[in-house]
């Protein structure tokens, strides 16, 4: 089974445009020494996705944005919608992650309404689920993370699942240093693979506190196909080695 390799920059609330143009100076100067075959995806704030634009412009680099709203258009005042997204050459968008979830009420219908409209507006998904430490503690992480699946997927055919991407991420680990085994997140992973018919070839991204020195143990798990990076992201020389890590093949 041959699945491409992501590496995503979430940076979150993070970085003025400044910032941004400042840290893609010291980044894009290292791709000739990162692998070719490794998708790179930077997710700034929604105020730095123009400056990133015209940064990463003919450098192979994609753009990522850290949300946007299911309507193309309309009364929905702080929204994005995926025509602005667009414009700016955004390739990809992370849904669901467990901030949205927690902080901005996001629930599995909304993250169904905006996978579909991401889809239809070419633009890919990348949806995150992940279990709390209350329910792995209960036994029902699998549960859990194949209803969040199969509910951000309700209604996607299963010829389309291949041009999605999942991103596990433990609740629990996010942000706190703790990360969950390498090899029990391949075996979520792999649970989350077959709750589909349609995932063998959707990339499944690790997402939880990973960094330079774990990353290489989780790419080197055959259901982990690259990682969902929040704060490992924020420095460039850090972030370049990292993704040198992450090439390691199964």
């Amino acid at each position: 089974m041959s699945v491409r390799r992501l590496v995503v920059a979430n940076w979150k609330m993070n970085k003025t445009a400044a910032e941004t143009a400042e840290y893609l100076d010291i980044f894009l100067a290292q791709l000739p020494s990162l692998p070719s075959d490794v998708e790179i995806v930077l997710a700034p704030p929604f105020t730095s996705i123009a400056r990133a634009a015209s940064k990463i412009k003919g450098f192979g680099v994609r753009l990522g944005a850290q949300t946007m709203h299911w309507e193309l258009r309309g009364a929905y005042t702080g929204e994005i919608s995926a025509p602005m997204l667009l414009e700016f050459g955004v390739s990809h968008v992370i849904l669901g992650h467990s901030e949205r979830r927690a902080y901005c009420d996001e629930t599995d219908r909304t993250v169904n309404l905006k996978v579909h409209t991401a889809l239809q507006q070419g633009i890919v998904p990348i949806v995150a689920v992940g279990e709390t430490l209350a329910q792995r503690r209960a036994g029902i992480t699998d549960d859990h993370v194949v209803a969040q699946t199969k509910a951000a997927f309700d209604g996607v055919s299963a010829g389309a699942l291949p041009g999605v991407v999942i991103a596990y991420e433990p609740i629990w680990a996010i942000g706190t240093g703790e990360n969950c085994d390498p090899v029990e997140a391949n075996r979520v992973m792999a649970t989350i693979r077959s709750s589909l018919q349609g995932l063998d070839e959707t990339p499944i991204l690790y997402g939880g506190s990973m960094n330079t020195d774990n990353v290489g143990a989780y790419a080197a798990q055959p259901d982990i196909n690259g990682g969902l990076i929040g704060g490992a992201s924020l420095d460039p020389n850090g972030f370049a080695q990292l993704i040198r890590s992450a090439a390691v093949s199964p």
